[in-house]
């Protein structure tokens, strides 16, 4: 599939995805928050499996003053089992997960994103405009590093100003595309 590169300060790519429940997603919103945290994710990459007690912990800090967190699952589920809705499900349940985990059954979500890998955080601030893409923070394997690089992209986006390096090198599992 053909991603396309946002950059920063881009609009918030048009979409509409059901989560784990069958409820639907949209976004651009009317009524927008004051950010958007888009997180293309999946079920089985061991970078995704590091990082989520860190994203989990950042959602439960920033989600009450307002910020909005999606989880998006693009990847190619009859090649990878593992990423399938079931999975999604049992991921959300087992893990008590504190946000929405929508399916992206067409890729068009995550192609339009130009996400990489999982996970791929991409934030967008109040006028839903990207303010930073990129990894959580420096390091998968250590967990003091306590997604910085996302805080701190919200940290600037809450306080109306600009993100201090609003482009970092995502890493993880490529995403998984349709053959």
């Amino acid at each position: 599939m053909a991603t396309t590169q946002m950059s920063i300060g881009d609009p918030v790519p048009a979409f509409s995805l059901p989560d784990t429940d069958g409820a639907e997603h949209s976004a651009p919103l009317d009524d927008a928050p004051v950010a958007t945290v888009l997180v293309v994710t999946c079920n089985h990459c061991p970078y995704v499996i590091a990082w989520n007690p860190r994203l989990k912990a950042v959602a439960e800090d920033y989600q009450p003053r307002g910020v909005r967190f999606l989880g998006i699952n693009a990847n190619d589920a009859s090649r990878y089992p593992a990423d399938g809705l079931e999975r999604m499900k049992q991921f959300v349940r087992d893990q008590a997960w504190p946000y929405p985990y929508l399916r992206d059954e067409t890729q068009e979500v995550a192609a339009a994103l130009g996400a990489e890998v999982t996970p791929h955080v991409f934030v967008f601030d109040g006028e839903q405009r990207l303010a930073y893409r990129g990894a959580p923070d420096g390091d998968h394997q250590d967990p003091s590093r306590d997604a910085a690089w996302l805080r701190g992209a919200l940290d600037a986006v809450l306080a109306g100003e600009a993100v201090a390096e609003p482009d970092t090198r995502a890493r993880g599992c490529s995403v998984k595309w349709r053959a």
